[in-house]
């Protein structure tokens, strides 16, 4: 995976949660999610909209390394198993295209806090 130009192509939404894009490319990529208060449910951990906005945010970028640049991409389904409650520090996921097709891609990714499985899910991505 190489930090090619796709890096720092987000949207507001992304910047607005704080995710940070690290690495995308080659129909992967790893971007990270501090914990901050405003990203807290009732019970004050990691909001799980907010932890499937990281995943489908990864799942985006990782669809969008295999095009040709621009928005290749959009998110036709997604399904997450929440894993393991956050508290505090930040999260790192991984997501990669397991079949890249000329109409739909699918996506997996892995959420982790350290050596710690925080959620994973799949997607499907319809090629536009």
């Amino acid at each position: 995976m190489s930090t090619d130009g796709n890096i720092g192509a987000s949207s507001a939404f992304s910047r607005l949660l704080g995710l940070e894009i690290l690495q995308v490319g080659g129909g992967e990529a790893r971007v990270r999610l501090t914990l901050t208060d405003e990203l807290r449910n009732l019970h004050g951990k990691l909001h799980g909209g907010a932890l499937f906005s990281l995943i489908d945010t990864a799942m985006g970028q990782a669809s969008h390394s295999l095009g040709d640049g621009g928005p290749s991409s959009v998110t036709l389904e997604c399904k997450i198993n929440y894993i393991r409650p956050v508290s505090e520090g930040s999260v790192l996921c991984h997501t990669k295209v397991l079949h890249a097709g000329r109409r739909t891609q699918v996506v997996e990714a892995e959420v982790l806090q350290g050596d710690k499985l925080v959620a994973k899910a799949q997607g499907t991505f319809a090629c536009v």
